[in-house]
């Protein structure tokens, strides 16, 4: 009984990760990170509305949020050249600087009397030009530092980290911002990504590039290496069109709960944080499919999640619809985790910069498509129709996306397969 609870840490998939000597340095630095950008998702549209002439606010709300994430996959091509061959922390240190310069350029703006709504798109813009060499970045550091049975939990970690910062950082931007403003807050996310600049720079031994991997010779490699692979293509593929038939959704929510369900915005806000708890309680699941065959999960959870969506649709009590929602978030969150495992054992570590990077240029550019399509259907379908649209065709995808994977393992030589297995226990 009593060494039960000093077997439990060491026991668990996460122990290897939040124990690893070097990694524990930088966590505590990327929940500090998460958290401030948690609190910018209110802090970018609020700061917004206060710039924006009042006859075009939703125009600039819209332009902002855009700029905070849609020129990392310009950044992906503009400095392929430049990034390739760097190690993770390089590429996710140079990221948290930009970030933390240009969104520090906010708040001396307005001290200097010259922020204009304009420039405000044009430094957000700025902030998120390396936002996708980022994110690769920190995920090839998983790769050069640990074993790959433990990708998955590591993912897991940074997927939690960030679903805990979801649920956490809108709450609290909205207390500082009737406090101090929505431009402070802003200058606390900056401060946020110096603190992360700085925990890469001193807690990482210095790192030069990656050997074996030729920088220089083309912006667009990731993609390349990508396309030559059938299994990453098919993982972007699927992906892809995850993410563009969730869109919708963000459209179709607040209609439901405005135009069918005649409620209020609380309830619209109980349903995103049904969503958010179920995320965080997916995450921390994540860790434990490690011993799962991550081709089939990920596709399951594409499927699963489709399933979990339907009683939006079918137009179920919010007793019933509100559950199905935080399952929704549960099944959604280690969708992430695992298909990063996967680039993690299909790429070189070499590669693996590169082709994270093009990857997330593309997928950062699937929800927003989805989103912008999601107004005409609601207009020409209406919410409910819409939601029960995007729920069947996401099982749909991944029932095609099964047929795919089971065509392509038919087809392949039993060796291979043993291939494979062998390389997937190393």
């Amino acid at each position: 009984m009593s060494s039960n609870p000093v077997r439990f840490p060491r026991t668990s998939p996460y122990w290897p990760v939040l124990s690893h000597p070097l990694l524990r340095r930088v966590l505590p630095g990327l929940a500090v990170s998460a958290l401030g950008d948690g609190m910018a998702v209110v802090a970018v549209t609020w700061l917004a509305i206060e710039l924006a002439p009042s006859g075009q606010r939703g125009t600039w709300i819209a332009l902002a949020m855009a700029a905070y994430t849609l020129p990392s996959a310009a950044g992906t091509v503009i400095f392929g050249r430049l990034l390739r061959g760097r190690g993770g922390a390089q590429l996710a240190g140079w990221d948290a600087i930009l970030r933390a310069c240009s969104l520090a350029a906010i708040p001396l703006a307005h001290l200097a009397g010259v922020l204009s709504i304009e420039l405000y798109v044009v430094l957000l813009a700025a902030s998120a030009l390396l936002h996708s060499w980022g994110s690769a970045g920190r995920f090839t550091l998983i790769a050069e530092l640990l074993p790959q049975s433990h990708h998955l939990p590591a993912n897991a970690v940074l997927g939690t980290i960030g679903g805990f910062a979801t649920i956490v950082g809108p709450p609290l931007a909205g207390i500082l911002i009737g406090w101090v403003g929505a431009v402070w807050v802003i200058a606390i996310d900056a401060a946020t990504f110096a603190v992360l600049a700085l925990t890469y720079r001193l807690a990482l031994p210095p790192a030069g590039s990656v050997d074996g991997y030729e920088r220089g010779a083309s912006r667009t490699a990731g993609f390349a290496v990508i396309r030559r692979n059938p299994a990453l293509l098919g993982l972007l593929v699927l992906s892809l069109w995850f993410f563009f038939l969730f869109g919708p959704v963000y459209v179709a929510m607040p209609i439901l709960i405005t135009d069918d369900l005649h409620a209020s915005a609380t309830l619209l806000g109980a349903y995103y944080t049904a969503f958010g708890i179920g995320g965080l309680a997916g995450g921390l699941v994540a860790g434990y499919l490690r011993r799962w065959p991550l081709r089939a999960t990920t596709i399951g959870i594409v499927v699963a999640f489709g399933v979990a969506m339907l009683p939006l649709g079918l137009g179920a009590p919010v007793g019933v619809s509100l559950p199905a929602f935080a399952l929704a978030g549960l099944i959604w969150a280690p969708y992430m985790s695992t298909s990063m495992a996967l680039f993690q054992r299909s790429a070189s570590t070499a590669q693996l910069p590169t082709v994270l990077a093009a990857n997330g240029a593309v997928l950062v550019l699937a929800v927003p498509l989805g989103t912008m399509l999601g107004g005409p259907l609601v207009g020409a379908l209406g919410a409910r129709p819409t939601l029960l649209l995007c729920a069947a065709a996401i099982v749909a995808l991944g029932l095609v996306a099964g047929g795919f994977a089971l065509a392509r393992r038919s087809a392949r030589p039993s060796g291979d397969s043993a291939v494979t297995e062998v390389s997937a226990s190393r």
